[in-house]
């Protein structure tokens, strides 16, 4: 069974949602100068030279940009979360479907720059915060829980113009300046808060660093540092949280994707745990408030410099969270064999991506699908860190077609309860404690991966096409009475 206050939620990002990318105030997010991409062309980021000269590059070459660029929204290219799904102008429609849907919480985020456009004001913008003002109040109508996101997949542009953003120890204090505003502002409305999104997704590469911070890099002691500072910042953000409001429950969030070995031989036994602690690092930094061993030791093997202070030690320390937020969408399959590694066919992923498993289907944009992966992903972070979790992200990618008006979306059920079976067992059989369920994209959202429309996750479908037609419109899908079931049901009925 279920807790009674179970969250039965849905999870949404401002910059995937909110669109108004330039209204009352707010300033740019490294996510408004992305591109429309697609399954095969990456999303690029556009940008002016010093010589004058305008261009783009992929999100995986950003560290071939000219030294001294300014990185700028251009004339001739797509950006699809200018406009997004239009929620700044459709808030109040929209949560009276999430009512009606009969949500108990809502994971949403705040997007940082529009309360402070340029990430490093004197003052925040009123307007941005009376938006959000708005937002809650509307939430706290219908008794929808909100679980907060101080730092979704975007960061003001300004930073990363002006210091290259997270790879500059100034942007913690921005940060934290930020989170005070925000705390103080939403004290007696908020209880539930989330760090920062994925924040293990910032040293997967070029476009881990972009994604996840703003930062033009692929250096990997620039990743770490970038990574160390987001860590500080998390930390720092938990301990001013609980003295201005002890009740408040701050979790971190973590891209889970678990590593199975290929075969049992023992050397790819060992490259699976290998690549857990990529994931690891982040639980246990924010969760036990200090370094793992195994971290300090690839660093010092690889040359790489962290600038870890003492005081950065304290803060780790005193700001560690109360509970695991994690994403699952997949797991990945990682051996050392050489000739598996040629001729093995390669399957995406949630930024992360691997060996194809032969055991497991595949979703049109080429994840696979692991029911049981969830399971496991459940048992895996709470043997190691006995702290209550939320599945604050779950879902299927996929291609939505209307046909009279209706979309019968049969294989999103079929995903969602099988996942959800094996959340059960998780927490029936195996004693997991978990707090919530939050599909992502239950509502209808620009992909943060390739930037598309066609790649729809929700239940609910908004009528915006990557044509850049369409009128906003939003439209129950069969998946949408489904999940009004289930939590009618407490997850009894699936």
């Amino acid at each position: 069974m279920l807790r009674k206050d179970f969250l039965w939620g849905g999870a949404t990002a401002a910059n995937q949602m909110e669109g108004a990318y330039n209204k009352d105030g707010k300033g740019l997010t490294s996510v408004d100068v992305s591109t429309r991409g697609t399954k095969n062309e990456p999303r690029r980021v556009t940008f002016c030279t010093p010589d004058g000269k305008y261009d783009s590059l992929s999100l995986y070459e950003l560290d071939q940009m000219p030294k001294g660029s300014t990185i700028m929204v251009l004339d001739g290219y797509d950006y699809p979360n200018h406009d997004a799904i239009d929620f700044y102008h459709h808030y109040k429609e929209d949560i009276a479907l999430f009512a009606e849907l009969g949500l108990t919480s809502l994971r949403m985020s705040i997007a940082w720059a529009r309360i402070f456009p340029n990430g490093d004001d004197e003052i925040p913008n009123e307007e941005g915060l009376k938006f959000y003002d708005k937002v809650f109040g509307e939430l706290k109508k219908y008794k929808i829980e909100p679980l907060v996101t101080l730092s979704h997949y975007e960061t003001p542009l300004a930073l990363t113009n002006k210091w290259n953003s997270w790879a500059d120890r100034r942007t913690i204090d921005c940060f934290i300046k930020y989170c005070e505003v925000i705390f103080k502002r939403y004290k007696n409305v908020v209880k539930y808060w989330l760090t920062f999104n994925e924040i293990n997704s910032i040293t997967i590469g070029s476009w881990g660093a972009w994604v996840a911070g703003g930062v033009v890099t692929s250096d990997p002691e620039v990743q770490a540092n970038a990574a160390h500072y987001q860590l500080v910042a998390s930390a720092a953000a938990v301990k001013l949280g609980h003295e201005i409001n002890p009740d408040f429950q701050f979790g971190c969030m973590l891209e889970m994707a678990p590593a199975y070995a290929y075969t049992c031989h023992p050397l790819d036994v060992l490259e699976s745990i290998k690549a857990m602690h990529e994931t690891y690092l982040y639980g246990d930094v924010q969760c036990r408030g200090y370094y793992p061993v195994y971290k300090l030791k690839e660093y010092e093997r690889k040359g790489i410099h962290l600038d870890l202070t003492d005081a950065d030690k304290e803060i780790l320390k005193n700001g560690t969270v109360d509970y695991i937020g994690f994403s699952y969408y997949m797991t990945t399959v990682k051996t050392v064999n050489p000739d598996i590694l040629k001729n093995a066919r390669l399957v995406n992923g949630n930024i992360q991506g691997g060996l194809e498993n032969p055991y497991l289907k595949t979703s049109e944009w080429n994840w696979q699908i692991d029911p049981v992966g969830l399971r496991v992903s459940l048992d895996m972070l709470y043997e190691r860190y006995q702290l209550p979790l939320m599945i604050v992200e779950i879902g299927l990618g996929a291609i939505d077609t209307m046909n009279d008006g209706k979309i019968n979306d049969d294989y999103r059920i079929q995903f969602l309860k099988e996942h959800i079976e094996q959340m059960k067992l998780a927490i029936e059989d195996d004693g997991v404690d978990v707090l919530g369920l939050y599909p992502w994209g239950f509502i209808d959202q620009v992909s943060a991966s390739t930037g598309e429309m066609a790649k729809r996750y929700g239940v609910i479908y908004v009528d915006k096409q990557d044509d850049g037609t369409g009128d906003f419109k939003r439209i129950k899908k069969a998946s949408f009475d489904w999940y009004q079931t289930v939590i009618k049901s407490n997850g009894e009925i699936l």
